[in-house]
């Protein structure tokens, strides 16, 4: 999910903030351009997590869920 929230947080700041919009298809005009440009030069995405590293979070994860729920039914 990160990495999708940085990618809405570059096309916001490098495309969106910085212009004047006089109707919605203008603004998709925009964001198209940008995609489009941020498309030329696409290179594949490669996860450097392993599996027992990304099982470790879940694991994490739903630990810490269990701990709140818990907390909270006290």
């Amino acid at each position: 999910m990160n990495q999708i929230e940085i990618w809405f947080g570059l096309i916001t700041r490098q495309s969106i903030r910085r212009g004047t919009f006089t109707s919605v298809n203008v603004l998709i005009a925009r964001i198209r351009d940008y995609v489009a440009h941020w498309n030329r030069d696409a290179e594949p995405f490669t996860c450097t997590a392993t599996t027992d590293e990304i099982l470790a979070k879940v694991r994490w994860v739903q630990t810490s869920i269990k701990q709140l729920v818990e907390n909270n039914t006290k």
